[in-house]
């Protein structure tokens, strides 16, 4: 009998000091997986699910949205896409890049920027500063400051995210992100899909060559370029190149750029130099 009182009493301690407080920390912890707290509720998931990396992009970090540009590179590079080996051109890519981000919305994200063995006339981006230029598109430009209107649009689609609020959408629309989320490899492989289809919001087009606009500007590039590469491409005849096949309604989005380099009136004029340009190229040529 007195053992018994003796085990039971053990028991009321054990349960005091051990069961309620551990009855507490999963509550809490449940509390905090289900409140959007930016940085916390995501750092903790892949912790305490074991491996299983479920993300939120209505409140992603930047260095979450750069993890994931990492994976959609190794993707892409795969099988998707060609990565140029010519360092020579690389490196002139990367110093305009550079140069432009500098001035951009997000100055302190890594960007990183890439040329595809392509003959299309394209370029595109994807997450956390990944941009990628077609070397069709590296021919057709007729000088820096027009090559560089088009990285600054596509680096414009990183400083507004709007990969990030495309792949968010899709995923809520096809049933692809649960009630916590939506699984890291599958928001890899959407955001490749979207990416390379470029389904673009005549929206977010028009916000790409606002912040696109004000970011060649403020790099010194002659504002000009980006309304004549689009005007060269319209006008070149045949199918419209892949570049602005989906961007809607170009003829506005030129009246527009017009418009705001009257009224914002910038004064450089650097990158217009033609012959300089295809030196630079002449590796590709």
């Amino acid at each position: 009998m007195i053992n018994r009182k003796g085990l039971m009493a053990n028991y009321r301690v054990w349960r005091r000091r051990w069961f309620y407080p551990l009855i507490s920390v999963v509550v809490a912890v449940s509390l905090c997986l289900g409140t959007p707290l930016v940085g916390r509720a995501i750092d903790l998931r892949p912790l305490l699910l074991q491996g299983v990396q479920v993300l939120q992009l209505s409140n992603i970090s930047d260095r979450q949205e750069v993890d994931l540009g990492n994976q959609m590179n190794q993707q892409l590079r795969s099988g998707e896409v060609s990565i140029s080996r010519n360092a020579e051109i690389t490196r002139y890519v990367d110093q305009i890049g550079q140069r432009l981000v500098a001035t951009s919305d997000r100055p302190n994200l890594p960007f990183t920027f890439q040329v595809v063995e392509n003959d299309a006339v394209n370029a595109f981006a994807t997450l956390g500063g990944f941009v990628y230029i077609h070397t069709g598109l590296l021919k057709t430009a007729d000088n820096e400051a027009e090559l560089a209107s088009v990285m600054a649009h596509e680096i414009g689609h990183i400083g507004g995210r709007h990969l990030v609020k495309q792949m968010r959408q899709r995923a809520l629309a096809s049933g692809l992100a649960s009630a916590t989320g939506l699984d890291r490899n599958t928001a890899v492989g959407l955001g490749v899909e979207l990416a390379l289809n470029r389904p673009r919001s005549r929206q977010d087009e028009f916000d790409a060559d606002t912040r696109g606009l004000r970011t060649l500007t403020r790099a010194g590039y002659a504002p000009s370029a980006m309304v004549s590469f689009m005007q060269k491409l319209t006008k070149g005849g045949g199918s419209v190149p892949a570049f602005l096949s989906t961007h809607p309604a170009t003829g506005d989005r030129i009246t527009s750029l017009r418009r705001a380099i009257n009224s914002q009136g910038g004064s450089g004029r650097d990158g217009l130099d033609n012959a300089a340009y295809r030196a630079r190229i002449r590796s590709i040529l």
